[in-house]
């Protein structure tokens, strides 16, 4: 459901986490397939949207709608460049959570605890889904409501598809947002969002709305755009729909003592607890469920145990890190601590040629099948992990240039 973030954008231009989301219910399942470069469409726009009118049709789309919809839209020049700037992929973690953790977020997110306290206890209550959660989702998306994007959503949607990026992805969210309209659900000249189409305080994409959106205030629409209520409980449902369960954390930072086994990757709470990892900030590990043990920049920084829930905030963005600074900032919204290990700011890191060479000869160990883009996401990490395993390194799953040097040395 989540669109592309303003959020990412901006940490990547420097402009800070307010302006920088625009990945928000984008389900990767469906986005992220088809390979991700854009390409231009053979016919140009016109033709683009003559072949668009008959799907549309089939949609119950009126004439009328489709024209109102589409009157005066070009293709936006800058979309394309929008597409290459995605910052959870390329920035350290540890600048893009520092970037992304601060700024007034987490004092403004108390505030918001404050403010909108009823409702979130009523979501929480009704959808299961923790209000710290929902904040950290809110905080990342808009900063609360105060910037949810100021593009034409059509005229996004309609230039994305046009260029073919991720495939029919963007196609299909631009039928849908034309649904939008031809039900009512919109005006046309309301639908403003990011530059992927994202749209309202959390930045659903159409066919979020569709499943998702809930009418709170029961005023008889689910308003999203302007009205906070509506869209902090279509948020919580959005989580619940895709399994959020009720109790578990998202993810606990874990101390893990020397001589580990990491064959344990994942495992019951009991399991690691028995092999002698402990909660950071000197609590209980659960009773009871399951995680998998993540270190975000390699065994030298924080590590964590994530569980399900981890998975379903990245239903809303699919990148780890994104999903680790929704879950940490809800966690410093309700005064939980930061996170206390060190980060390695100095240790040598692989630029994106090395990631991408990590990736190919992974490939040819038969142990990555994805694209060689040169971003560490889970399934380079899962990769990595496994050949750390086959050649007896330590299994934390992050590329690293001894890594790499490793890799190229005559077997």
């Amino acid at each position: 459901m989540r669109p592309v973030t303003v959020l990412a954008f901006a940490v990547a231009l420097g402009l800070g986490p307010a302006l920088a989301q625009t990945t928000g219910s984008i389900n990767p399942a469906r986005a992220q397939t088809p390979r991700p470069e854009a390409r231009p469409a053979a016919p140009g726009f016109d033709g683009f949207l003559r072949t668009l009118w008959p799907m549309a049709q089939a949609r119950g789309i009126s004439r009328q709608t489709f024209d109102l919809a589409f009157q005066g839209v070009t293709p936006d020049p800058s979309i394309v460049a929008l597409t290459r700037k995605q910052s959870e992929f390329t920035a350290p973690i540890w600048s893009y959570l520092n970037s992304a953790v601060g700024g007034g977020r987490i004092s403004r997110g108390r505030e918001m605890l404050e403010a909108h306290a009823s409702v979130l206890a009523q979501a929480e209550s009704r959808y299961g889904v923790p209000k710290e959660i929902i904040l950290g989702i809110w905080g990342m998306e808009t900063n609360y409501g105060s910037f949810k994007g100021d593009k034409d959503v059509i005229r996004s949607l309609a230039t994305l598809a046009n260029i073919r990026y991720r495939g029919d992805f963007f196609r299909d969210e631009l039928l849908t947002a034309l649904e939008l309209i031809e039900k009512g659900h919109v005006e046309r000249s309301e639908l403003r969002g990011s530059w992927a189409g994202a749209m309202g305080h959390t930045q659903f994409m159409p066919s979020s709305y569709m499943k998702y959106a809930v009418d709170h205030t029961g005023d008889g629409h689910a308003d999203i755009w302007t009205s906070s209520s509506d869209a902090i409980a279509s948020t919580a449902n959005y989580l619940k729909g895709y399994g959020w369960t009720p109790g578990l954390p998202w993810g606990i930072e874990v101390v893990v003592p020397d001589g580990f086994d990491h064959n344990l990757y994942r495992a019951s709470f009991s399991s690691f607890r028995s092999a002698g990892v402990r909660r950071a900030d000197g609590g209980s590990l659960p009773s009871s469920g399951e995680a998998r043990l993540f270190y975000p920049a390699g065994h030298t920084g924080p590590a964590l145990l994530l569980t399900a829930n981890f998975d379903v905030i990245k239903k809303y963005n699919s990148s780890d890190a994104y999903a680790l600074a929704v879950g940490h900032l809800g966690d410093r919204i309700v005064g939980r601590p930061a996170l206390q290990g060190d980060w390695p700011v100095k240790a040598p890191r692989l630029d994106k040629a090395g990631i991408t060479d990590v990736q190919l000869r992974l490939k040819g160990l038969g142990l990555y099948n994805h694209d060689a883009d040169g971003r560490i996401g889970t399934g380079t990490r899962e990769a990595v992990r496994q050949y750390q395993l086959r050649v007896g390194l330590l299994a934390d799953g992050y590329p690293t240039p001894a890594l790499l040097t490793r890799m190229k040395a005559p077997r």
